[in-house]
């Protein structure tokens, strides 16, 4: 099954969920949620599962857990599929 590592830079409460584009190779998402107890690594796993119409299962978190940027793995799709499915 493929696999693919995205980087991406947090910013917590925010207005609303959403994706805020690319700085070079990482995607800037806005969650809604605090940065207290995983508040926000949580919406951001259910957010991007969403968003590229996969389970949150196939969502993990790998690195960053209490920082703004991020390492997420995603799984069933490959990197050139979801910079396509988050692009649109």
């Amino acid at each position: 099954m493929p696999e693919a590592l995205l980087k991406v830079h947090i910013t917590p409460r925010g207005s609303k969920n959403e994706i805020t584009g690319w700085r070079g190779e990482v995607l800037c998402i806005k969650v809604t949620a605090p940065p207290v107890e995983g508040a926000a690594n949580a919406a951001v796993l259910d957010f991007l599962a969403d968003a590229l119409g996969i389970r949150k299962s196939q969502v993990a978190l790998v690195k960053g857990e209490k920082s703004r940027e991020k390492t997420l793995k995603i799984t069933g799709l490959t990197e050139s599929e979801v910079r396509a499915r988050l692009s649109k």
